[in-house]
């Protein structure tokens, strides 16, 4: 099996698509073959954010929804777009905002049936059972809607794993909380373990309150890594349609490439995600093909 894991995370605003988006990229520079799923029905961002999102709103297109209902309309390889930052994405598509009613109509047809049906496996036998998606990717990584429990249990169930960007602060740790009960409960209820690869404490600063909460977090949870706000950066990954490793290389600013300053501290957390990326594949036990690299030149960085 792949390295394979679920970006989740209770708190708002710690850019969970954007992570997901950067860890996949550190993930390619390792050397692996990676695959994203987009399991966000509301918004999409990372199809977006990878720019395949030319048939999300055509009812007529083949989509994942189809062949997690038994209904393909085309071969499952036909829905995975590949990305020129090396990512391949198997894009959001308008029909995942009826998953759970869709899911739930063919729940109760199959049990009329007299047939078994488990409402959160079904991700899990596409991928792994029908699709055999391990033969082509090394790194499969799941971008699920927090809020959308059945989608976010058969994201979880598929995977196992979960890495979880949070805050250093009381709402971060309360998310955590949430999240040691929710694999408790999967772990019970479904007969699975389910681990946590990483915790990522986003948007640090120096306050006594944050230094504290790291120093809790740290010691209950284990923390990969900490880093420090980077909304800019975070930011111009919307107007790029890229990941931050775009944004910095390629000079992104105001929406156009070439006009950004290079910062040693944008250059210090593209380092850092690649140390994340390092560190959740050791939790996995799998060495990476190489080792990674940023593609900037030489030149003057400021602070």
């Amino acid at each position: 099996m792949p390295i394979t894991y679920t970006i989740y995370s209770e708190s708002g605003g710690i850019h969970k698509t954007t992570w997901t988006a950067n860890l996949a990229e550190a993930h390619a520079r390792q050397g692996f073959d990676v695959l994203v799923i987009d399991l966000d029905h509301q918004a999409a961002n990372l199809t977006y954010l990878f720019d395949v999102e030319k048939e999300r709103d055509n009812p007529e297109a083949d989509n994942l929804v189809r062949h997690v209902l038994g209904r393909p309309n085309g071969n499952f390889d036909d829905l995975i777009r590949s990305t020129k930052e090396g990512v391949d994405v198997l894009p959001a598509h308008d029909m995942l905002e009826e998953f759970t009613e869709l899911l739930l109509q063919r729940e109760q047809f199959e049990e009329n049936m007299g047939d078994e049906f488990n409402r959160y496996e079904q991700l899990y036998k596409v991928l792994w059972e029908k699709n055999n998606v391990q033969k082509d990717y090394d790194v499969v990584i799941v971008d699920p809607n927090a809020r959308a429990e059945i989608m976010l249990y058969n994201a979880i169930y598929a995977t196992r794993t979960l890495v979880a960007p949070t805050k250093p602060a009381g709402k971060g740790n309360k998310s955590l909380e949430g999240l040691a009960g929710l694999l408790e409960s999967m772990s019970e209820n479904l007969g699975i373990d389910v681990g946590v690869a990483a915790v990522i404490l986003s948007g640090a600063s120096s306050t006594s309150t944050h230094k504290r909460y790291i120093d809790e977090m740290e010691e209950e949870y284990g923390v990969a890594a900490t880093v420090g706000s980077r909304e800019s950066m975070m930011d111009e990954m919307w107007d790029a349609q890229g990941t931050a490793f775009k944004v910095v290389e390629e000079g992104w600013h105001n929406g156009e490439p070439g006009a950004r300053r290079l910062r040693d501290r944008e250059v210090e957390t593209l380092e850092t995600i690649l140390e994340i990326a390092d560190y959740i594949v050791d939790e996995f036990d799998v060495e990476p093909p190489k080792e990674p690299s940023l593609n900037i030149e030489e030149t003057e960085v400021t602070s």
